[in-house]
């Protein structure tokens, strides 16, 4: 479960920069690692916008159980 919490911390953290570039420099970094100008999608990216917007909702979803995994680590117990 913690590879899945790393994946899904790391995909939500793209897009968060990803909106931070788009609000203050109208860059679109998803678009852009793929070729394209802001705005523009393709397979590729549509995958890519999905997956960050369902680790969000999982980040959300399961904040406390996530929260209480780590935490056990950090104290000594195993999650």
């Amino acid at each position: 479960m913690k590879k899945i919490d790393v994946i899904a911390a790391a995909l939500v953290i793209v897009g968060a920069l990803n909106w931070g570039l788009a609000g203050v420099f109208h860059v679109d970094l998803v678009a852009a690692v793929f070729g394209m100008r802001f705005g523009e999608t393709s397979a590729v990216t549509t995958v890519v916008y999905s997956l960050v917007g369902l680790s969000g909702l999982y980040q959300a979803l399961t904040w406390k159980s996530i929260q209480r995994r780590w935490n056990g680590e950090l104290h000594g117990a195993k999650a």
